[in-house]
């Protein structure tokens, strides 16, 4: 196969979005209606941010899609319908100094995990597959502040970030789904 046939995304956005229901896949419609995603037929891929691929506003990746099109993006969701469940799903970015590099989005989806913990979560391990990659040594079981301070001053890490979605399913038990999701713009 020839190196350069098929498609590499030039940018992406990040959205978030929480439906609630009686029915399951109400909910998730609901969620995906709230991302502003519903209307693509939505392609789950694996987590590569591709070299030199530029994050820009979802209102404006938005604008770009058609009704129908299909669309890649990586995608965590975590639903519920059990009272008091805590649901969080995230999505994290590691992006690489060296702009012929590819970068990692990871995705987390937990339950009982509060939006901070489940973002710091799916952003470290981004960073850290990207850092395995070039080779940075550090401490797997460090917390994350450790590890941002040393991918921060060895330089090769160059921009992280997470988008988290968390719901708590209400008190009537209708099905919650929370989800974030890296939207693909060709």
């Amino acid at each position: 196969m020839e190196h350069g046939s098929g498609f590499t995304p030039k940018r992406l956005f990040l959205t978030d979005g929480v439906g609630r229901h009686r029915e399951k896949l109400a909910s998730f419609e609901l969620a995906l209606r709230d991302a502003g995603i519903e209307k693509f037929n939505l392609v789950h891929v694996s987590s590569i941010h591709p070299p030199g691929c530029e994050i820009m506003e979802s209102v404006e990746g938005l604008r770009e899609l058609n009704p129908g099109q299909i669309v890649f993006c990586v995608m965590s969701k975590a639903e519920s319908n059990e009272p008091g469940r805590r649901l969080a799903a995230s999505i994290g970015l590691a992006i690489p100094q060296e702009i012929k590099m590819h970068g990692y989005l990871s995705e987390h989806h937990q339950y009982g995990q509060l939006a901070k913990e489940a973002g710091d979560y799916a952003e470290d391990l981004a960073a850290e597959m990207l850092a395995s990659t070039l080779g940075i040594q550090f401490d797997v079981d460090s917390d994350y502040d450790e590890k941002r301070e040393l991918f921060k001053i060895d330089g090769r890490i160059v921009h992280t970030q997470n988008i988290t979605s968390y719901a708590e399913v209400d008190d009537k038990g209708r099905w919650t789904t929370v989800l974030s999701a890296a939207v693909f713009v060709p």
